[in-house]
């Protein structure tokens, strides 16, 4: 495929050549000096307004989302696209060209079975106004529904979109909407020196009396076009997506952090499927990290870490607790400050890898926005999972989240003071 990017204006030519199964998406910029790699993943996704962008190191890949939602739909798992540029081909602002393209090249089955991610909890993410929520489905599919909704002032009207996402559905109902802007935002990326090569005929520009210099090719094309964004930007949790989504307002930077709590979900529920395979630090190694000792070592094994910026550990709840005696007789339930206590050993062992080599160490300073959304009872196993906020000199800010079965029994934000540690 040849065209010019949407916001760079840039010529780029794009090739598309089959990948080994397992593979999944991949871009290759062989413009560059060597050729630079970049999965399509949502690890690598980089901070743009109102578009997707992959980078690796300086290379980056930008406006991939119309792409990847082809890719999606028609169901292509394993793909290398080579580009000369740094931007896909813009081509109308939809995914029609790539189906096109990619259908006229045709596709070949291979040995490997696609193992889909499939939404097995309710995990929701919202900033301001704007929401996407994700739940399990009844059947083998991914089934969207777009709620878009700028309010009673807006010169958009309300639209409502639904759809059981197949390669025929895509074809049909989805692949033509185009990307559109108001024209105080067309105005304000021109000054920003993006789009400049565009006129109105080539982009959906609204402004008070409607479109401008060009008409919709569906009553509710915004908002069709919005489900397209979102098809390809689910795409990045690097393979296809099997349950419901519900979105209402929703832009890319929401869309991201969907892929990543749902990756993260998929993670606990394999931590809880397979722990003793997973382990990363067991009982042993923990006790020369914490100073904790029975009865209050409330972590058996950590069973990841992700550098110092996320780990995940695992409480085992036996009937064997001595609390159990006094709480409650009759009906057991793990104390809610006991688990507050796991979640900040656990992080204790995060922050110890930031604070390694600075001769601090991280004392409980406070406990906010502590919410217990379930009971824990005698023979549940909890996931605990910390995840660093922000760490300073003298504060360290860690989000942790405990879940029982992948169902959310409590979360909390703490902090720690950072004192220096005894020589003793």
């Amino acid at each position: 495929m040849h065209g010019f990017g949407l916001f760079t204006g840039q010529e780029v030519t794009a090739r598309f050549k089959p990948a080994p199964a397992n593979a999944g998406v991949a871009f290759v910029r062989v413009d560059t000096p060597k050729p630079v790699r970049i999965q399509a993943v949502v690890g690598n996704v980089a901070k743009r307004a109102r578009r997707t962008t992959l980078q690796n190191g300086t290379a980056a890949v930008e406006t991939i989302e119309h792409c990847m939602a082809a890719l999606h739909a028609l169901e292509i798992d394993n793909v290398e696209i080579e580009l000369d540029g740094g931007e896909l081909p813009g081509c109308d602002g939809s995914s029609r060209a790539f189906v096109e393209a990619l259908s006229e090249a045709g596709l070949q089955p291979q040995e490997a079975d696609a193992e889909p991610l499939v939404i097995r909890e309710l995990v929701r993410v919202a900033d301001a106004d704007a929401e996407l929520i994700a739940a399990p489905g009844d059947r083998d599919e991914l089934s969207i529904i777009y709620d878009l909704d700028y309010g009673d002032t807006a010169r958009l009207p309300r639209q409502l979109f639904a759809v059981r996402l197949t390669p025929e559905a895509f074809r049909r109902e989805i692949a033509s909407a185009r990307t559109f802007v108001f024209d105080h935002e067309a105005q304000a990326l021109r000054d920003a020196g993006l789009g400049k090569h565009l006129t109105y005929q080539d982009v959906v520009v609204i402004g008070p009396e409607g479109v401008i210099d060009n008409e919709f090719r569906y009553p509710d094309e915004c908002v069709r076009h919005k489900v397209l964004d979102l098809i390809g930007d689910l795409f990045l949790a690097g393979r296809r997506l099997r349950g419901r989504v519900f979105a209402h307002k929703s832009g890319h930077s929401l869309n991201h952090e969907l892929v990543r709590r749902l990756i993260r979900a998929v993670e606990i529920h394999q931590a809880v499927q397979t722990p003793a395979e997973r382990a990363v630090l067991d009982a042993r190694r923990l006790q020369r990290l914490l100073p904790h000792r029975f009865p209050f070592l409330m972590i058996d094994r950590v069973i990841s870490i992700e550098g110092d910026e996320r780990a995940v550990g695992i409480k085992n709840v036996s009937i064997n607790e001595g609390y159990f005696e006094g709480h409650f007789p009759g009906q057991p339930i793990m104390p809610g400050v006991l688990i507050l206590e796991a979640m900040a050993q656990l992080s204790g062992i995060l922050l110890a890898r930031k604070l390694e080599h600075t001769g601090k160490v991280a004392m409980l300073l406070s406990m906010d926005r502590v919410k217990f959304r379930r009971p824990v009872v005698p023979g549940d196993q909890i996931v605990i999972e910390a995840v660093t906020l922000n760490v300073k000199a003298r504060i360290g800010h860690v989000q942790c989240y405990a879940r029982v079965d992948t169902e959310l029994a409590a979360q909390a934000e703490i902090k720690f003071m950072m004192v220096d540690a005894d020589p003793l």
